[in-house]
């Protein structure tokens, strides 16, 4: 398994970009070992992956580089297991998340949600009441990209307005998700943002997100920046 590993870091490196190192790392403050590898270029080799011992690669896979961090988040996504394995990936996952990027990526790639919604959501309760913030913002970002419909939005307004942290993610998460809420179910979010109990910051960066969305028509943006907190 460490020849795989080696052989998959040897792919990483020769695959890297000095230029769009740059690039990357600029967006992406605090990381520090980035090698420099496209996104579409990293899922292409997750999914050449997925039909080989991924099950063992995962074990023993390294985290050294942030690509292969990243690497491993989106395999998990595309490997076909049952629902149960799934989580158990994504539970060993989680820990490894230190930034924005992994952190969104993986979570736009657990699509299995999309027909296991019930257990997932008991799934993500501990992450949204922990007190780490990419905890938090791993269930936050689950929240927006499979929660938001008429079954679940009442609950999911509920978990981001006890949400407290400090965290510029965290606090950025819940005001993408509360925007989100907006753009698709926009009945009951405003109903809630009149009574929300999120902190200023969160609150006004989210109706700035509403603001910006191309979905919400020149009329309602009005009233929504007329909402603002002072």
């Amino acid at each position: 398994m460490e020849t795989e590993t080696a052989a998959v870091r040897a792919k990483l490196l020769e695959l890297a970009e000095e230029e769009y190192q740059r690039f990357a790392s600029s967006l992406i403050p605090g990381v520090s070992n980035l090698l420099g590898v496209r996104i579409p270029e990293l899922r292409k080799l997750a999914k050449a992956m997925e039909n080989g011992d991924w099950r063992s690669y995962l074990q023993h896979a390294s985290g050294e580089f942030f690509e292969e961090i990243m690497l491993q988040g989106i395999l998990i996504g595309g490997v076909k297991a049952d629902p149960s394995e799934k989580l158990k990936l994504v539970a060993s996952f989680v820990p490894k998340i230190d930034n924005w990027s992994v952190c969104d990526t993986f979570c736009a790639g657990l699509k299995f949600t999309k027909t296991n919604k019930e257990l997932v959501w008991e799934f993500l309760q501990p992450y949204l009441q922990s007190g780490k913030e990419y905890d938090i913002r791993f269930g936050v970002v689950m929240l927006l990209n499979y929660y938001i419909d008429e079954t679940y939005i009442d609950r999911v307004l509920r978990i981001l307005d006890r949400i407290r942290h400090e965290a510029y993610y965290v606090r950025m998460a819940v005001a993408w998700a509360l925007s989100m809420c907006y753009v698709h179910q926009p009945a009951p979010t405003i109903a809630y943002l009149k009574n929300s109990t999120v902190d200023d910051f969160t609150y006004n960066k989210a109706l700035q997100k509403i603001i910006e969305s191309t979905r919400v028509d020149s009329e309602t943006k009005q009233k929504i920046r007329a909402m603002k907190r002072k």
